[in-house]
Order: structure tokens, then sequence, then C-alpha cells
């Protein structure tokens, strides 16, 4: 079989998912060649050629059939190109002979042995027609706008024709495929011809009284496969595809838009060469996210990488060629010092501060604010260029607030869910930030908007409503799932629905859940279980009092460290009987913003060890790195008590952590003491809550939590557990696409 076809919109176009499993069939059988057929110049096409995801054609005509060359060496075929040539007048003639035309706007692109315009009035074709007649020229008009001047004789199918007999192949062995006028003449030679949907009305109306030539329903790469169970002569191509995809056309998901802050993988140099790796943990979002594309779902997933020079052009690329083979890398290059300003510097200073209430804290730059939002146009281009008809389009966080808007100018067609991964403030903090209604615009053009639990859903409501006219549709109680009256981010009912004067929006809480099953998986490692033997021997009867967290002024480090400080003075009789394991991962270099706090950590730490430290013990540990997570765990498993008491938190997983670690633990007497301002504190009921902004209150519930009773602790761990084991990461990813609509 010979595939012929059209590139834009016709090879290169239609649905992500048709288009890998029509580029996967042509790779695998060896019996298809493939032949390029466009109205590009050669350079134009090139690109393509070292594209890993679109199949080398064997043959390429290109400059509607003005130039064949070799697909694999870019050789001209000849004599086929050399009988083109002597018919050919050149440019200069071209333009002379149509010099007093008005409306022609000349293309200033990759061109050889055709000269093409922009035609502004259709009117003008015919006297363009008698101009180069006279030297001896054809004129091809087609997509209602392009006009190419050719060498008589010459276009797609003639050039097409000719090749086939110089490859001296049948002309039933032929598939032709357009979806524009100016791939008219491939369907006037007796070939095998698919008309692609959403094809130029005119190509539509043109073929369709021509023996031989299929009009498909779907657009693009998805019309060429359809045509194959047409045509029976090339049914059995058609059967290699189904055995090859029947999983995957079981059901007609939307395609899947993915767009984070990172891809995942990442890039190593090993050997020299830069390659792309699976993270060091496969626990948490990432594999999760990923998830959604093993049952053939298509997909892609957008995220920026650094390149060298700004405006760099990336191409897209494979994530995991095998597991996933429909899910593609949409890369948006940016350069060290664009993502420093997008990232490092105004989120960290501007929203940061702003969404945790740290306002004292934080700063606007009005110019960095127009960085952030030429960033996230690049996005929304990328996603608008990617997505599917109808695709869902799923954002995750605060440094692509505006990509819902500007999208939605772009595509109203698809469907747009957004997820906060971190809290989200009340009106009056919030509305600090000098853009707050460009962002809550944009936000308001999603489909869905999910928080992490309902207080965050009400802040946002709340805002909505000080900046616009708003009308509440719907409302739920957030009881027994969420805690109500009894902690600081309590709520009694959460907002579903809202209307604006333009749209209506969904609202929902889902918090984030970890990945249960892999850290069971991992705790039966005779390895780990060795590890944290040896560990709890360590530290022998010393009960061991675990902090994890990134070193962030909002985790609140410091006045834990305080407040431990006033418990070892107020209660002396457990000096040499209690060690704080304070593990603080480090912030990305760079993070200047993170600097005090990590001096006055460090100060307070050694000055509370100067104080009460003994030959056989050290009150306070700091580790000031990060662990690999299967470390973590022998951390996890060896504490009595996770000491988690951030400031302000917008979810906590490292709370959710722990307690899947103790849950492996027969009668765990494990006890999590959590911050009333994390996230987390409104789904787990069973941990002992505390106010870290109040030392006496952080003091008082650590005296607590080690003073509690076995079997209190055992019942509470085991509630603590039944529910992070059910609302697991997996059931978070499918609760907000089920809200999403899915």
């Amino acid at each position: 079989m010979i595939l012929a076809t059209d590139l834009d919109g016709t090879f290169l176009g239609g649905k992500s998912l048709h288009k890998q499993q029509l580029y996967r069939l042509i790779r695998k059988d060896t019996s298809i060649q493939l032949i390029f057929v466009t109205g590009r110049g050669l350079e134009s096409v090139i690109p393509l050629l070292n594209d890993p995801i679109i199949p080398n054609p064997d043959y390429i005509i290109c400059d509607v059939g003005a130039t064949v060359v070799n697909g694999h060496t870019l050789e001209a075929i000849e004599p086929l190109q050399n009988e083109i040539e002597q018919h050919w007048p050149g440019v200069l003639k071209i333009r002379e002979a149509v010099k007093d035309i008005k409306g022609l706007q000349y293309q200033e692109v990759p061109q050889q042995r055709r000269v093409s315009f922009f035609v502004k009035d259709e009117n003008v074709i015919e006297e363009v027609k008698e101009k180069v007649a006279e030297i001896d020229c054809d004129v091809i008009y087609s997509a209602n706008k392009f006009l190419d001047v050719l060498p008589k004789g010459t276009n797609k199918g003639s050039t097409l024709t000719n090749l086939i007999k110089f490859l001296k192949s049948s002309t039933d062995e032929v598939l032709v495929a357009g979806d524009t006028l100016n791939d008219m003449a491939m369907y006037q030679c007796g070939f095998k011809g698919v008309v692609v949907g959403n094809s130029e009305d005119k190509l539509v109306q043109a073929t369709k009284d021509i023996e031989h030539v299929y009009h498909a329903k779907h657009p693009g790469a998805g019309g060429i496969l359809e045509s194959l169970k047409n045509f029976q002569q090339l049914a059995h191509y058609s059967r290699k595809f189904d055995e090859e995809v029947i999983q995957e056309e079981k059901s007609d998901t939307p395609q899947l838009v993915m767009m984070y802050h990172r891809f995942p993988y990442e890039i190593k140099e090993i050997n020299g060469v830069k390659e792309r790796v699976s993270p060091n943990s496969p626990n948490g979002i990432l594999p999760t996210l990923q998830s959604f594309f093993t049952s053939g779902r298509s997909g892609v997933w957008i995220a920026w990488e650094e390149v060298a020079k700004s405006g760099e052009q990336l191409r897209n690329v494979y994530i995991d060629k095998d597991k996933y083979p429909n899910l593609m890398a949409s890369r948006i290059g940016l350069t060290k010092k664009e993502v420093e300003i997008f990232y490092k510097s105004f989120a960290k200073e501007a929203f940061w501060p702003t969404i945790f209430s740290f306002i004292e804290k934080a700063k606007f730059n009005h110019h960095h604010w127009d960085h952030f939002v030429n960033i996230n146009r690049l996005f929304a281009q990328k996603a608008s260029e990617q997505a599917d008809y109808g695709a869902i389009v799923w954002i995750h966080d605060y440094n692509l607030w505006l990509v819902p808007g500007l999208l939605r100018e772009l595509r109203p067609d698809v469907k747009i869910g957004f997820f906060h991964h971190t809290a989200f403030p009340a009106a009056n903090t919030f509305n600090i930030l000098p853009w707050r209604r460009e962002i809550i615009s944009s936000l308001l053009q999603c489909d869905y908007v999910g928080f992490h639990i309902p207080r965050y859903v009400e802040n946002f409501v709340d805002v909505v409503k000080s900046l616009f006219p708003v009308e509440v549709l719907e409302e739920i109680n957030c009881a027994p799932r969420y805690l109500t009256y009894s902690t600081a981010l309590g709520v009694q009912k959460m907002t579903t629905t809202i209307k604006t004067d333009h749209r209506v929006v969904k609202l929902g809480a889902n918090p984030v859940g970890i990945n249960v099953g892999y850290i069971k998986q991992l705790m039966q490692q005779q390895e780990l279980q060795d590890k944290i033997t040896a560990m709890k021997t360590q530290m022998g009867d010393k009960k061991v009092i675990l902090s994890v967290e990134r070193l962030d002024y909002v985790k609140g480090p410091l006045e834990k460290v305080l407040a431990f400080e006033q418990f070892l003075n107020d209660y002396p009789e457990f000096h040499g009987k209690v060690e704080l394991l304070q593990i603080c991962t480090p912030p990305a270099q760079g993070m200047k913003i993170y600097d005090k706090i990590q001096h006055d950590l460090e100060h307070a730490i050694g000055r509370i060890n100067g104080r009460y430290s003994r030959i056989d013990w050290i009150p306070i540990r700091l580790f000031s790195r990060s662990f690999p997570f299967e470390e973590l765990l022998t951390y996890y498993a060896a504490a009595d008590i996770a000491w988690i008491t951030p400031l302000r938190d917008g979810l906590n997983l490292v709370a959710k952590e722990y307690i899947a670690v103790q849950g492996q633990i027969p009668s765990s007497k494990g006890v999590l003491i959590l911050s009333e301002f994390a996230g987390a504190a409104v789904e787990l009921q069973y941990a002992l809550l505390t106010n870290p902004y109040d030392l006496r209150s952080l003091k008082e519930c650590l005296l607590q939590g080690l003073l509690l009773d076995d079997n209190d602790k055992q019942t509470r761990m085991q509630r603590l557990y039944e529910q992070v084991e059910h609302y697991d990461i997996d059931f978070w990813a499918d609760d907000f696409l089920n809200h999403l609509g899915n």
C-alpha cells in the first residue's frame, strides 16, 4: 500500500489519539509506503523529519507538486524533477507578469518552482490565469485565500502519478488523502481517495461524484483510518489496525490535556548525553496523573523545559513510548532567567505570601506581572494548539491562574478544570493583589474549580462576590466528611455551583490523597524493615518526635522549635527521654526569600542544644537535606509522634504519609499532632489539633500526645488510617474528573 497524504489538516490533523494510531500502524507495517504530498516548501517539511512522533516518509512531493525528493536522503527524484524544471519560467518572470494586478500579496515562504500569493478578491483569479498562461504556467486556488502559480501541467496529482509510474507500482495500491482544493488533482488520477472530515467545502463538492473517493466523518488522521475500512483492497490493513487498538477504541473518552508545572520525568546527563528518566520516587501526584493514559487514552502533558535562548521552539516528544503510546510531552521552552522571574521571584514574592496570609511579606512588581501574563499566554496557546475538539484541559495551581481565561478565548469548545494545590485565602487577604480581577475573571472561565477543603471554596466565593455580581445556585453540607465548627478551618456548608453574568461554574473540595498501596508495598520489603528496627534500636527508650517539612516560613519550623524549648524548660522530667528530629527540606537554589528563616532556625536549635544537651542526649537533631522517599518511611515508622505544625498549609501530605506508614504497623501507637491551619485538619478528625501561633498550645498538645493512653493511640491511628486508605490519590484524581464531567 502507498499512502499519499497532504500534511496540514490531513496527516497532521485530527484527534491526537487517531494520529498516534495511524503513525504506529505505518511504523509497524513495513509494507506501507508513505508519501507526503504538500503545498509546503521542502525547508518547512524538513523539521517534521526530525520529529520522533511522525513517521519518516519514503518520498516527499512538496511545493504543490513542483518538488519531488527521496524522503530519506532528500535527493531529487530524477528525471521527474528535471522535467518540472524545464517548464519553470522563474519567480521574476511570474512576478513581473502579475505586477499590475491588485489584491495579490506575495507569500515570503520557502518555495521552489512555484510562486504563492494571498488573494483578497477572488475576482482577480481569472486575470492571473490569463497573464501566467502567456509564460506557460497554471494556477491553483485553495482554502479561499491561497493562489499558487506553477509550471504548466504541474500539480500534486501529476507529480504523484509520475512518481507512481517511476516506482513501477500499481495504481490499485495507492490511497490519497487531503482536505483542501489544492489536493483536488490527486483525486483525478484514478487512485482511491479519502476526503477527510472538516475539509474545505469546495473540495467536498468537487469530489462528491468521483468514483473511489470516500468522504470521511473523522477529521485528519482519523479520516484516513476510517477510509481503510471502506476500501475492500485495504481491508486487511483495517483489520490489523482494529486488532492493535481495539482496547483504545472501547470508550470514546475525550482527549485529556494535562497542564502542570513540571513533567513526570527528570532530565539527567548520563555519559554526556541528556536523557529523560522517571523521578526517583514513583509516589505522589505525577504517576497518578499519568495513570489516566495507561488505558490508551489520548493525551498531552504541557509543562516547561529550560532552554538556552528565549523563544526557542521545542517539538513534542514521547514521555514513555512503550507504556503511554498516546501521551505526548508538549514542551514550552523557558530560559533560566525567565523561570527565575516567573517562579522563584514573582510567584514566591507576590502570590505565595498572599495565598498563605503573610501579607507583610508580599512584594508586587508590575514588570514581573507582565512577564507572568506572557508565560501564561504561552501555556494557553500551547493548549489551544494541542487540544482536540471538546478535549478536557486540566490545569494545576496558581502559577497558571491566567490560563483558563486566555484559553477560553482561543478555544471555547474545550472543557476546563482547574485544581488549586495551595490554600486559598479570605477575601480581605486575596484582594490585596493588584491583579485580583484579572485572576478571578480567568478562573471564572473554568467549568470546574477544585480546592482541597470547603473553607477554601468559600473563601473563593467570597472573593468572587466582592468583585462581581454572582448568584449561588447550589450548596451542600460539609459534614460528615469534614469537620465544621470544631477547628479553625471548619465551615458548615460548601458552595458547589455559582452563576455569573457569563457562565455557570461548578466548585468543590477535592483533598489530595497519597498512594497508600505503594507505601504498603515498600513497607513489606525486608530491607526497609531492617532499617526501621535498626533506627528504633539506636533511639533506645527515647520517644521520637518527628517533624518533616520544607524550609519555609509558612511551615512554622521556628515556632515549633521555640515551643519545644519551652516544653523542655517546663517539663524537665522529659530530659533525655524525648528527641525532636527536625527534617527541613531545603528550597530550590536561588530562593533568597528563605535565607532568614534558615539562619534563625539554625541559631535557635544551636542555642537550645547548647543549653540542654548531655553526653548521651541531644534534644534536637536538624537535617537540612532531602531524603529519598524510602528512607523517609523509616523515620515515619520509628516516630512515636509526628509533630506537623505549619502556620498555614494548603493540605499537608506528610501527615497522611505518616498515617499510611503507621497503618502498616500492628497495634500502632503513633500519634499525629496537626496544626489547625493545615487543610488536612478538617479531614483527619482523630488527629490532635494544635494552634501553631500559640506556643502554649503547641507545648501542651505535645505533652498530651506523650501521655495519651495506648488504647486511645491505637483507636485514633486506626480511624485515621481508614480515612487515608479510602480517600487515596486515585480517589482524588477520579473525583476531580467526575466533578468536571468527564
